[in-house]
């Protein structure tokens, strides 16, 4: 049996209320200091929410179902929520570092608690790549430097993030919120001037025909692909819940600061798209995703304002920015819960003198994801991360469901909507990304029967 704790015990700040407490081979060494509060938690899911997916995925999702990916956007929006609902009663009752992968374990079993945390490395380290590749796409775009040079831009813009990871959760925070602000400004830019010239000219043949596809059939398999890459834009909110241990008053600040988040970016994902769409439209979009990894910096050209590209541009580097310093951070905790458990070598849940910083895991989530960077190709880490995250968060409602009864927040129906939804998204991503990623899954569950034996000692029950 699982045992109970309150958040106001070893590193918590809200005595009385009910924490379930991990249920692991090996007492936790040291907890993580409690910093951050709803407005903290708000704007770290914002910075990973408000990057890749608007600056760059907009633009692939368009190419494959033309203007209907403003629908796709929309449902997208609304399965997360379902998601969120389920990850925020979750980590509200078990605030600990390592998000799904210790719901797994607590409420599922020790396989599919594996299996989440595992595809979560795989998962975020691909979109971390893929932001990087983002921000050096949207550099090179806008100072003409660097056009031959994107990939090793993108590598040393994550060995720099993860230096800044290093120095612990306060600093990080304080420039987050910095760089989601850049961000928020530059896309409200966008939307208003996007919209104005659209006004202004009577522009809306982009629209026609809205969904795309030889017949109905085809153009409803291009919106739902459309849906499952836009699903994990909105996926950056699981950063609140794997950050956790270091949230304030948990019950009351995660499913505050994960609402927020969704409502304000699925505004602005909506927003953002009809003014993308209506002004150059959705194949000028994907063509820019696919050469130059810029699709809203080269639009905002064609709007005829001198210094809005610009404004776009710094605005996206911030974005891009802002992601990757939460997947660090996000990858990191994943890595310290793993560690904890035996599921990764001991030295990843070691914290520094401050209890601020693993440091072992954020250097090594900082090296798979600039590993990753190597790739090159935005569209095959975006993909790929698709489908990984779609498995873990089905793992998440799984877990939600298995919650005790009287730990529920929300209708027993968010998780049930939530996990058909996210296996049903999963079966519209390529084939071989499937392959791909079902054989790096057995590859992990290899990897967690050769840990369990290593770590295993005489009378040890867990499996």
């Amino acid at each position: 049996m699982a045992m109970a704790e309150t958040a106001g015990g070893p590193g918590g700040t809200n005595p009385g209320v009910e924490v379930i407490g991990l249920r692991q081979r090996k007492p936790i060494m040291r907890l993580l200091k409690r910093e951050l509060g709803v407005f903290d938690a708000l704007m770290l899911g914002l910075g990973s929410i408000l990057g890749t997916g608007i600056f760059v995925s907009i633009g692939l999702a368009a190419g494959i179902a033309g203007p209907s990916v403003i629908v796709a956007i929309a449902l997208a929006a609304v399965v997360a929520t379902f998601n969120a609902l389920s990850s925020a009663q979750l980590a509200a009752v078990h605030s600990v570092s390592g998000g799904t992968y210790e719901y797994g374990y607590e409420f599922l079993w020790p396989a599919l608690g594996f299996t989440a945390g595992w595809t979560f490395l795989l998962a975020k380290a691909a979109s971390a790549a893929t932001a990087a590749l983002g921000f050096a796409g949207y550099l090179s775009s806008s100072t003409g430097v660097f056009e031959d040079g994107r990939i090793p831009v993108a590598f040393l813009t994550v060995v720099l993030l993860t230096a800044v990871v290093l120095s612990g959760i306060r600093r990080s925070s304080r420039l987050n919120i910095m760089i989601v602000s850049i961000t928020v400004l530059a896309l409200l830019a966008f939307v208003v001037l996007g919209l104005w010239m659209q006004l202004t000219n009577g522009e809306t043949n982009h629209f026609r025909p809205f969904f795309r596809g030889e017949d109905a059939a085809s153009a409803t398999a291009n919106m739902l692909h459309a849906c499952a890459l836009m699903f994990v834009a909105y996926t950056g909110y699981g950063r609140i819940a794997t950050l956790a241990e270091e949230v304030a008053d948990p019950r009351r600040t995660i499913p505050r600061a994960i609402i927020g988040t969704l409502l304000v970016s699925a505004l602005l994902y909506i927003a953002v798209s009809v003014a993308g769409i209506g002004s150059v439209g959705p194949g000028f979009l994907y063509r820019a995703t696919e050469g130059e990894a810029a699709p809203l910096e080269l639009a905002s050209r064609e709007f005829g304002i001198a210094l809005l590209p610009k404004l776009v541009a710094i605005g996206a580097a911030a974005a891009m920015l802002g992601v990757l310093l939460n997947l660090v951070l996000g990858l990191s905790r994943v890595l310290l819960a793993m560690g904890r458990r035996g599921d990764m070598p001991a030295r990843m849940a070691r914290l520094d003198r401050t209890r601020a910083t693993p440091v072992a895991a954020v250097l090594t989530a900082g090296a798979l994801i600039a590993g990753l960077t190597l790739v090159g190709s935005v569209k095959t880490t975006w993909s790929f991360s698709a489908f990984t995250v779609l498995i873990y968060y089905a793992i998440t409602n799984a877990a939600a469901l298995a919650m005790p009864p009287r730990l529920w927040i929300f209708p027993r129906l968010v998780p049930i909507v939530g996990l058909i939804a996210c296996l049903f998204l999963a079966l519209w991503v390529e084939w071989h990304i499937w392959l791909t990623g079902l054989a790096l899954i057995a590859a992990g569950l290899v990897w967690h029967c050769l840990m369990n034996r290593f770590n295993m000692r005489p009378g040890d029950t867990r499996s």
